[in-house]
């Protein structure tokens, strides 16, 4: 059996882990990322479909997921005042 000072230090340990990892979902590095590779596989996509217009019609998809998380904050706020435990 592990003594309360190294059980403790686990759980701080594993706080520090869950916290982390919270502040990567909501970090703007992982937005531009996702946002960017959606981005080129829309282009390799649209280019490899002959669409004539690729470079900018990729932009779509990539602009939306990155506006789909600047609104997400804002209606996770909402459903959790509407939806309280």
């Amino acid at each position: 059996m592990e003594n309360p000072a190294s059980q403790i230090a686990a759980i701080l340990e594993r706080n520090r882990r869950v916290e982390t990892d919270k502040a990567w979902e909501v970090s703007w590095t992982r937005r531009l990322f996702i946002t960017a590779l959606t981005y080129g596989i829309a282009v390799l996509f649209l280019r490899l479909i002959d669409n004539p217009s690729f470079w900018l019609n990729a932009a779509v998809p990539a602009l939306g997921y990155c506006l789909s998380t600047l609104s997400l904050p804002w209606i996770k706020q909402w459903w959790m005042r509407h939806h309280r435990a």
